[in-house]
């Protein structure tokens, strides 16, 4: 991709969270980010002084000391954004800090805006736009699966493949455009069945990629969990008992949470966000109560996933109800039965036996609920094992992928019905527009700014 105009200065920015640390990074890259910092540097010849090497010494604004600090220096083209670029490790003051940031501004650079200097890296070829938003996702990353996801895009897995594609597909557009060369002789260059078995594998491929999607979803964003019953059947107390703390109020008094509570914790790399509602029952004549009610079926319907929580000792019918009731309003649920160590756990067993996967549990004595976490991660994966396959996350992606679904569905169907090579050139011309967009090779200057937008300030 060629640079954009403008962007052939110079940028600054603090790499390192704000705030007092034991020490801060400062950032430059651009043209001039070594005769700047060169400027502020008279310990040694920053110029003379070879790439990807570090330097001790102090930071001055003519006379006046800053800072004693460390240089590392990594030059054109052997950089994260392809230029020249300095980094400075002073001492975790923000007054520091800032007092450096404004002398390299007034010596000739800019403050950087977010996710500037990786746009940089994505301009200068360094890294693709998939892999520049890995980036992000990589820093945002707060469970050992969104990590693992994030780098192995981040790495140019996930780029690679659409190459794969991409390269496949253009050789046999170019042998399509070629027949339009010699359309006057008859000639054909493209073997139609090899084409047809190639459609039809990146037809797959693609929908592999898709797929993948509700997984990366649950990867980057976690997983929302409503923890659902009868007043008292023990909610706040499974809550406490998941988190291993106590989070919600809990009494024998029916209807002691009247609003939800919200917490979250990390099962097996994939974070749960858990919900504990107000027990829900069908007469009341507590108008908060009934609030309260009402949310807990809103929380119902818009979490991934239900914990249907009831009393072993409660009427089999009325449960087998409610279960039925709430797995027309939610997909995912997962029945519990609470409070075995008040019953004997063999009847318990015989009682709900026709209930599909119920879990017995003891909230209160926190017992087999280690069972109960692995029914959770297991209903959410679907069974789906984290390889080191290409897991899509972003949505923007994702409807790129869905395009390129589409053109490759169209064009499988050209070739069924025998279309000319002028009209099949067109839909093989938008799939490979769409797997482009993906990767930055067909972009935009709002696109681009859009993206790095949402990077943090320095990265």
């Amino acid at each position: 991709m060629n640079k954009l105009s403008g962007w052939d200065d110079t940028i600054v920015a603090l790499a390192t969270p704000g705030g007092i640390g034991a020490i801060g990074v400062i950032r430059l890259s651009g043209k001039n980010a070594l005769t700047i910092v060169n400027s502020l540097f008279p310990s040694k010849d920053l110029d003379k002084q070879p790439s990807h090497t570090i330097h001790v010494g102090l930071m001055k604004d003519n006379e006046k000391t800053i800072d004693e600090v460390v240089v590392s220096l990594f030059k054109a083209p052997k950089s994260y954004t392809g230029e020249d670029v300095v980094e400075i490790g002073c001492h975790g003051s923000p007054f520091i800090q800032q007092e450096i940031i404004n002398t390299c501004v007034k010596n000739g650079a800019r403050l950087a805006k977010p996710g500037e200097f990786t746009q940089r890296a994505f301009l200068n070829c360094k890294l693709d736009l998939a892999q520049a938003e890995a980036v992000a996702d990589l820093i945002a990353s707060n469970t050992a699966a969104s990590q693992k996801a994030a780098l192995h895009t981040m790495r140019g897995g996930f780029s690679h493949h659409l190459k794969e594609l991409r390269e496949r597909l253009i050789t046999f557009s170019a042998l399509i455009e070629l027949e339009l060369d010699f359309s006057q002789e008859d000639v054909v260059f493209a073997d139609r069945e090899q084409f047809f078995t190639l459609i039809d594998e990146l037809g797959k491929s693609t929908n592999q990629l898709l797929q993948s999607f509700s997984l990366g979803n649950v990867i980057k964003n976690g997983v929302s969990v409503a923890i659902i019953g009868r007043p008292n059947a023990g909610k706040s107390t499974l809550l406490n008992s998941l988190l291993n703390e106590n989070r919600a109020i809990v009494s024998e008094i029916p209807g002691t949470t009247r609003d939800t509570i919200e917490e979250v914790i990390n099962i097996d790399g994939i974070l749960f966000r858990l919900i504990d509602t107000a027990g829900i029952r069908h007469h009341t004549a507590d108008v908060i109560e009934n609030e309260g009610m009402e949310r807990s079926l809103e929380k119902m319907k818009q979490a991934d996933l239900v914990l249907f929580l009831f009393d072993v000792e409660d009427c089999e019918k009325e449960v087998f109800s409610q279960l039925a009731a709430f797995r027309q309003i939610a997909g995912n649920v997962i029945a519990v039965a609470n409070k075995t160590d008040k019953f004997e756990i063999t009847k318990a067993r015989n009682k709900f036996s026709d209930i599909e996967g119920v879990i017995f549990i003891s909230a209160k004595l926190n017992q087999h609920t280690e069972v109960l976490k692995e029914k959770m991660v297991e209903s959410v994966l679907e069974g789906k094992v984290q390889t080191e396959d290409t897991v899509i996350t972003n949505a923007r992606h994702y409807h790129a992928l869905k395009e390129v679904s589409k053109s490759l569905a169209e064009i499988k169907a050209g070739l069924n019905n025998h279309l000319p090579g002028d009209l099949l050139a067109l839909d093989i011309r938008r799939c490979l527009h769409y797997l482009g967009e993906i990767t930055g090779e067909i972009t935009n200057d709002d696109q681009l700014d859009y993206i790095f937008s949402k990077f943090c300030i320095g990265k």
